[in-house]
């Protein structure tokens, strides 16, 4: 085990977003109204990178809502991803640890997505044993179910990771063809670029091997651990054909600068069976590109938090990697 690495900003409280009462009173109401009850108060979501609305509604009722909310004008990527997620999230397994959705509407040129409120808080790091030991379970859980997904999931037309990661992963062939400024390495690493290239170029092959769905966007931040200890997986806008070990390793960034050993973590648990032996080091390698550069074109329509996520993100899968491969 080493020293545990923290994020600079806290998962819990990356995200910035706006308050109930600056929301038009029209959207507020017809939420209200579809609720059937006021709203008395609001907990805003302190988790994400996005400044869309996100809250957990307490009613007049004594009932509870998560709600998301985005316009159209200035957010329509919100508002496409929302909508994403509701189709998504309506065609899960029902017995998913996820969130259930209720409704959608579109008021006040306001997208609005409410789901069931999970009574939960985000894994605290360095993660706490017995909160990684339910997420390990209960991602295992929902990788054993997506491995034959329901048709009508699949009939959405998901994307394929195989595909994604030819163009939007492969940084490194980016970073060594002068496409993309070369991101601050470590000089450890800073002659490894062309390993780099060949370690990501990998993933989008063994991707392209795998006929299940995943999450595609497994963090921390994506995770609540419930009052009775059961983990439970939220924004699932991201869903899309791939390897489940693709999700695991992007979720034991965490453990990693927790200082655990991740390497046994990732290895024994059931979503790696059948991985190829250096699926890990092409997912390593394809994370630490994506999220390095990433970091200095990061929108200005996200939370001002996310470029130091993605950098701290990318410093721990090349740290990781470059153990691993024997490079420091």
């Amino acid at each position: 085990m080493s020293s545990p690495s923290l994020p600079p900003v806290p998962y819990h409280a990356s995200a910035q977003r706006p308050s109930w009462s600056t929301l038009p009173a029209t959207l507020r109401a017809a939420v209200a109204d579809r609720l059937g009850t006021p709203v008395v108060t609001t907990r805003v979501a302190g988790a994400g990178f996005t400044r869309g609305f996100a809250a957990v509604l307490h009613t007049a009722a004594g009932g509870r809502a998560f709600v998301k909310a985005a316009p159209a004008a200035e957010q329509p990527h919100l508002v496409e991803w929302y909508a994403q997620e509701a189709a998504i999230l309506d065609r899960l397994p029902a017995d998913l640890p996820a969130p259930r959705p209720r409704w959608t509407l579109y008021e006040a040129g306001w997208f609005v997505l409410c789901t069931d409120a999970v009574d939960g808080h985000t894994p605290r790091l360095p993660w706490v044993p017995a909160e990684l030991d339910a997420t390990l379970a209960g991602y295992a859980e929902v990788a054993a179910a997506l491995a034959e997904p329901p048709a009508e999931l699949t009939a959405l037309g998901l994307p394929h990771l195989a595909d994604l990661a030819r163009s939007d992963i492969l940084w490194w062939e980016e970073v060594a063809a002068g496409r993309e400024p070369p991101p601050p390495l470590p000089s450890s690493t800073v002659d490894r670029v062309p390993d780099l290239v060949a370690l990501e170029s990998l993933l989008p092959r063994y991707a392209a091997e795998a006929t299940g769905l995943i999450h595609g966007d497994l963090r921390v931040d994506n995770v609540l651990i419930g009052a009775d200890g059961r983990a439970w997986f939220c924004d699932w806008t991201w869903v899309c054909s791939g390897p489940a070990w693709f999700d695991l390793a992007g979720l034991l960034l965490t453990a990693y600068a927790s200082g655990l050993d991740a390497d046994r973590l990732f290895a024994t648990h059931p979503a790696t069976a059948g991985a190829p032996p250096d699926a890990l080091d092409a997912t390593l390698a394809a994370l630490a590109g994506y999220y390095l550069t990433g970091a200095a074109a990061a929108p200005a329509t996200a939370s001002p938090h996310l470029p130091a996520h993605q950098r701290w993100s990318g410093e721990q899968s090349l740290d990781w990697l470059a153990r691993r491969q024997g490079w420091r």
